[in-house]
């Protein structure tokens, strides 16, 4: 048997960590056993589904690196196909229009909680003889009135239903549109689904889609409902908890592999093992391992993960994500040093992506404006012969590199008896305009010849300005 799994997300909003991580889930699969992966839009819900939401879930899904084999297919496409298995269902005798009015419904369900019964349509059209005609209706599915369903789910074991407490669910509503039920039988059968993994708040559709299916001849796919995850409150996470969109932890700076190495971990472990690259994760990860309780979200150990991936990750491979988030500074990556190096530069010190580019700006930008703290500490009249001195020699520099310049660094505090730092951290906040930066070498470098020189020309005035205004 060839393996089909699928992700069937609704577009009515962006895609959730908890619908990522059942994407993830579901291609993993599907990539371990050599697959298919299946994207299915599931957008019947005319009124909620929208184009910004379709986008939202290709986005983050291609961002996560999520790729699918077949699709998307949109349900919207194949209201025909339902329309054709209702009436089938219909002339089999194995569904029925119902007649009740929302009414009468109302009353049925006010009586059934007042008798602390569990409310559930009676059947009351079921076995109507003299249909009304034309009258507005609705097609309810005839559920087997007795047996058992039993679902023998991979990660809850087998979990048994009595028919007697399902009731005849709506598979067409009024206007005879399908419903989330109908549809979604009908397109694991069509597209031949063999393994659905989804969330566990679908545990209880299971029965009614299985008896569906068994309905239509066709044969149940294997289930496989994954735990929900919940915010730290023990709640379950929702926007509260912060950042529950995939594409908020790409703006926040988050590499997707951050991501994916996080989501995996909700639930599955293989050992003590933390760290997972995605080959690692085709090789150890099964379904039948996901624990069957609730996950909680820890954003501290997310965090943790990106750092580390932002450390270990081919500069190439982070400068290739970086330069985004420059372009929303207003930085062209191209007009400057070479973004795979600045990468190298950064990479120990930047806990996101986000961090990383606000503290290169001053790589490819000039500033306007010193730190006050530093300034007052570094650029003191006591300097200004040190540093004039240390700009004649980077300016006789026939190299511009780091070893040359770290000597040239080196050569001005001896030249000036003073120690390293005396020298070098002027030059820092001189070229930053800050007290951080990388080794100040690899940061004079990377700022350029030109730059540096302009930068220290403009420290060199700062500091005789303030002089100036000191004694006068």
């Amino acid at each position: 048997m060839t393996i089909r799994t699928r992700f069937a997300p609704s577009p009515t909003g962006y895609l959730h960590v908890g619908g990522a991580r059942t994407a993830l889930f579901s291609w993993l699969y599907a990539r371990k056993h050599g697959g298919t992966f299946v994207l299915r839009i599931e957008d019947t819900d005319a009124e909620r589904s929208t184009v910004d939401s379709i986008n939202a879930i290709l986005e983050g899904m291609t961002w996560l690196g999520l790729d699918y084999d077949e699709g998307p297919f949109f349900q919207t496409d194949r209201f025909e196909r339902y329309g054709a298995i209702i009436a089938r269902l219909l002339d089999e005798g194995k569904a029925y229009r119902c007649y009740c009015s929302k009414e009468r419904l109302d009353a049925l369900r006010a009586e059934q909680m007042a008798r602390k019964e569990k409310p559930r349509y009676d059947g009351h059209c079921r076995h109507l003889k003299d249909q009304p005609g034309e009258v507005s209706h609705v097609v309810r599915f005839q559920n087997p009135a007795d047996g058992v369903v039993v679902v023998e789910d991979l990660i809850r074991g087998k979990v048994v239903f009595q028919n007697n407490e399902l009731d005849d669910l709506i598979i067409a509503r009024s206007d005879g549109t399908p419903t989330y039920n109908l549809t979604v039988v009908v397109d694991d059968m069509d597209m031949e689904i063999t393994h659905v993994i989804r969330g566990d708040d679908h545990l209880n559709n299971s029965p009614r889609q299985i008896n569906i299916l068994q309905a239509l001849e066709g044969t149940p796919p294997v289930y496989a409902h994954v735990p929900m995850i919940l915010g730290e409150d023990g709640k379950r996470l929702s926007k509260r908890h912060g950042a529950v969109s995939v594409m908020q932890y790409h703006d926040a700076g988050f590499l997707p592999e951050a991501l994916l190495n996080y989501l995996v971990r909700l639930g599955w472990s293989h050992g003590d093992q933390e760290i997972f690259s995605v080959d690692e994760m085709y090789q150890h990860f099964d379904i039948v391992d996901v624990n069957n309780s609730a996950s909680t979200f820890n954003p501290s150990k997310l965090s943790w993960l990106n750092q580390h991936y932002l450390k270990e990750c081919d500069p190439a491979h982070v400068a290739h994500h970086l330069s985004s988030h420059l372009g929303r500074l207003g930085i062209d990556p191209a007009q400057g040093p070479e973004l795979v190096e600045v990468v190298k530069a950064q990479q120990e010190r930047a806990k996101t992506l986000v961090e990383m580019a606000e503290t290169s700006i001053y790589f490819y930008k000039d500033f306007d404006e010193y730190d006050d703290k530093a300034a007052k500490k570094n650029l003191k009249p006591g300097v200004l012969e040190p540093l004039a001195g240390l700009r004649d020699r980077l300016s006789e520099l026939s190299q511009w590199a780091a070893a040359p310049i770290h000597q040239a660094i080196i050569d001005t505090a001896e030249a000036f008896d003073v120690k390293m730092g005396k020298i070098a951290q002027p030059l820092r906040v001189a070229i930053t305009g800050g007290a951080s930066s990388p080794s100040i070498d690899i940061t004079a470098q990377l700022i350029g010849r030109e730059r540096t020189l302009q930068r220290l020309d403009k420290a060199l005035k700062y500091i005789k300005d303030r002089e100036d205004a000191t004694q006068s």
